[in-house]
């Protein structure tokens, strides 16, 4: 295994726990909806949640000076009541934000953020380094309140100018072993189809056909040119694809015909649910004004139960990129 993908093990007071704890009371969730409890011993829920935190700090409205949003973004990932959470340009070190921001934290982000400030609530973590310089480094990292026993972060860089990685994890839920695969891919169009077939071809090597898998990230795919080939090799559905396809399809026959015909009159039924297209529902990026569909969550082996990105200038002011946030149902097939 990668030796820059190192797991938090638990420490002792005066340095920040760093181990598993299970949540004693429900954080306040916001706009989100209650999670569904388990029905029954043989399945569970989960809630999984992705987020490019371009290193908890951002410029202020006019542009002109930068600020750290770390501790108010640690809150709103904590009201989230996320079992797993993605997380890209994550900061493992950076000296020179220690030394500029007042109250900057002194452990890596990835411990910081899975300690709750008021609810005593942990998460397990798992770190992967992408990019290293002279005062620091950062990459991708899971968040997780289920067991991590297994992690690996490999360089899937295409160019010196640009580091990105992908970290997978193994998740301990129930007897099950869940894979989650963080992602960060290139900029460039054709770095992205290299470094989706580094993550296909890993993928096909290590996870059986009938292990759960979650796929999820800053995949820059604003143009939705990777999904296809994705989904088409290793069995995956993203989850906006999952919520409502049949709903998907009904809406893109309406635009057609609406397009293609403008005086045509369509059903009522139709026209009610004519508002969001389902690609723009994963629109992330700019957080102000989301428009480009950046990120994504991919799984195999679940229901999906909802899915939904969290807008708004509350969140806007934490990234430039908004979060998306899904629950997924798990089975155990052999239950």
């Amino acid at each position: 295994m990668n030796a820059a993908a190192q797991r938090r093990p638990p420490a002792e007071p005066p340095e920040p726990p760093r181990g598993s704890r299970r949540r004693t009371a429900k954080p306040r969730r916001g706009v989100l909806p209650p999670k569904a409890d388990s029905e029954g011993p043989a399945s569970a829920t989960l809630r999984v949640s992705t987020y490019n935190i371009h290193k908890g700090v951002l410029r202020d409205i006019v542009g002109l000076r930068r600020v750290t949003r770390i501790h108010e973004l640690r809150a709103r990932l904590h009201e989230l009541d996320s079992d797993l959470v993605f997380l890209q340009e994550v900061q493992g070190r950076h000296e020179r934000h220690a030394r500029h921001f007042e109250h900057w934290p002194d452990e890596p982000q990835d411990v910081f953020l899975s300690r709750s400030p008021r609810l005593r609530q942990t998460f397990e973590t798992a770190y992967g380094r992408n990019a290293s310089y002279l005062h620091g480094h950062h990459g991708n990292a899971l968040l997780s309140r289920y067991p991590i026993v297994g992690l690996e972060n490999r360089d899937i860089s295409d160019h010196a100018l640009e580091k990105r990685g992908v970290l997978h994890c193994v998740v301990k839920v129930g007897r099950l072993d869940v894979h989650c695969f963080v992602v960060h891919f290139g900029l460039l169009a054709r770095s992205r189809e290299r470094q989706l077939g580094a993550l296909i071809d890993w993928v096909s090597n290590t996870v059986s056909a009938g292990a759960p898998l979650i796929i999820a990230g800053d995949f820059n795919d604003w143009r939705n040119r990777l999904s296809d080939r994705l989904c088409g090799e290793i069995g995956v559905v993203e989850v906006f694809d999952a919520v409502r396809p049949q709903l998907e399809i009904v809406q893109r026959a309406a635009y057609f015909a609406r397009d293609r015909r403008p005086a045509i009159e369509l059903p009522e039924a139709v026209v009610a649910e004519r508002a969001p297209r389902m690609v723009r529902t994963a629109r992330t990026f700019p957080a102000l004004v989301p428009w480009f569909r950046m990120d994504r969550i991919y799984q195999r082996g679940f229901r999906v139960n909802a899915a939904r990105v969290l807008r708004g200038i509350e969140w806007a002011r934490l990234s430039d990129h908004s979060p998306l946030v899904a629950d997924l149902e798990l089975v155990d097939p052999g239950a």
